[in-house]
């Protein structure tokens, strides 16, 4: 194929595609999650939907990889650069129904699973989970005795089992004990997701974790009747086997979230939370470890510095700047200038301000300034950092969309119906949310910017904006 130079702006279109539609059009099948859609898709070794779309935006979970589009396209599909953008562009000379060759993988039989062998003993587990884990032996041997956890004969891995509701064993999970060097962790070949590592009490509690590990760390730290409650691992931040834990303990109705407190364990609660309310579950809250995770506040009890907590950055800025966006007055007539000049200056603090009180005006015109809090209060309970992980340049695309959109809608000079001014109202709203992403999007790629650097306006005294009739 001959190479085709692409402009600046081809990139940016190619790689702001909406994935979720595009994907959909090749034939390839998602599922909603929460506020996302994951990918499924079949190879060799089964089923998966690590994969989640949000717009154009994508993230791989288990390889902790994502971005926009076009990059999509390569690591999916295996492309190369130029085929990629023509595919995107709608240039391919290939059927827009046939998918490159990882897609087109039929599904196939799931592989059988089987658990690893047993080892006669459980000395190097117990050795590591004491040692340098600092479990409670009487918590180890509880499990051990469920035959949920045991030494593999041929490597010692720690294993643990996922068993269904009959206790037949369906997944099992394999770590190392080696005290030094990586760490070696595996999901057994043929395990069904739907299932993991847990413990069923009578209570209506479920405590879910991120991995065995933890699990065992939080029993460990917390033993006081213990096994009234219920407890699940997922192996990472997947909902199946706590949507399938629920399912099948149909007393279980408060789910409390014990993810790790950084980033990935951040966005987790979210995420999850979204889709446990989908499916009609409310009583959801979480407990934080104070460290990284609980096993590393177990460690700290004992005398080891641990793994500190690792703040969201993303999150707190966003929260940050939401909480900082001052009111002023609405006037008629000039909120189209106001946007403008700030769209074109790139000042998007100020483009929020306007676009936010824009909204108040619409919808709360005899009193804007509590209309106003309750739009910023708005802002900050639904935004998810988890599906908001686009570079800088697709940030800015869906801003000049949505401003190109409300700079039409207020043009229009007609007297509004109620509906317009609510659609109208709402379109500011998201606008002032574009904005206020940009604007994190840049302190996080800019941390240090000093007040000389940061662009000047004229400090408003009042916002104006346009009136209907």
């Amino acid at each position: 194929m001959p190479y085709i130079p692409y402009t600046d702006e081809e990139k940016q279109l190619a790689n702001s595609v909406d994935l979720e539609r595009f994907l959909q059009m090749r034939g390839e099948k998602l599922e909603k999650a929460g506020r996302e859609y994951k990918l499924i898709y079949y190879d060799g070794s089964g089923k998966h939907d690590i994969i989640t779309i949000s717009g154009s935006t994508w993230f791989d979970h288990k390889n902790q990889v994502g971005g926009g589009a076009i990059k999509f396209m390569r690591h999916f599909y295996g492309m190369d650069f130029q085929t990629a953008m023509n595919e995107l562009l709608g240039r391919s000379v290939s059927s827009i129904c046939r998918s490159p060759p990882k897609a087109e993988v039929k599904e196939e039989k799931p592989k059988e699973f089987k658990l690893p062998e047993k080892n006669s003993d459980m000395h190097r587990v117990y050795a590591y989970l004491i040692k340098h884990r600092f479990i409670a032996p009487e918590i180890i041997t509880h499990f051990a005795k469920q035959h949920t956890l045991y030494e593999d004969k041929e490597h010692h891995n720690a294993v643990f089992v996922g068993v269904d509701e009959k206790g037949t064993p369906r997944q099992a999970h394999k770590r190392s004990t080696n005290s030094f060097g990586k760490t070696f962790r595996m999901t057994c070949e043929g395990s069904d997701t739907r299932y993991s590592f847990a413990h069923f009490g009578e209570s209506e509690k479920l405590f879910v974790f991120e991995a065995p590990i933890d699990m065992l760390s939080y029993l460990t730290l917390y033993p006081q009747d213990w096994q009234k409650h219920s407890y699940i691992a997922m192996n990472g931040v997947y909902e199946n086997a706590v949507l399938t834990a629920l399912e099948h303990h149909s007393s279980l109705d408060e789910i409390i979230l014990c993810t790790d407190n950084d980033e990935g364990g951040i966005d987790a609660v979210d995420r999850l939370t979204d889709i446990l309310k989908e499916h009609g579950y409310e009583n959801i809250s979480r407990i934080a470890p104070e460290n990284k995770d609980f096993n590393e506040d177990l460690k700290e009890r004992k005398g080891i510095e641990p793994l500190k907590a690792v703040p969201h950055k993303r999150k707190d800025i966003y929260y940050e700047i939401v909480s900082d966006l001052q009111h002023f007055k609405c006037n008629p007539d000039r909120l189209i200038d106001r946007l403008s000049k700030t769209f074109r200056n790139g000042q998007y603090r100020y483009l929020a301000e306007y676009a936010l009180a824009g909204s108040a005006f619409f919808i709360g015109r005899k009193n804007e300034n509590s209309m106003y809090e309750k739009l910023k209060a708005k802002m900050s309970d639904e935004y998810r950092a988890y599906s908001d992980k686009g570079k800088m340049y697709s940030k800015e695309d869906n801003l000049k969309r949505m401003y190109q959109s409300v700079m039409k809608d207020l043009r229009h000079t007609q007297a509004r119906t109620k509906e317009q001014v609510i659609q109208t109202a709402k379109s500011l709203y998201e606008l002032a949310d574009c904005a206020v992403r940009c604007e994190v999007e840049q302190e996080l790629s800019s941390p240090q910017i000093t007040q000389e650097e940061t662009p000047q306006m004229e400090e408003p005294s009042e916002v104006l904006c346009m009136g209907y009739g």
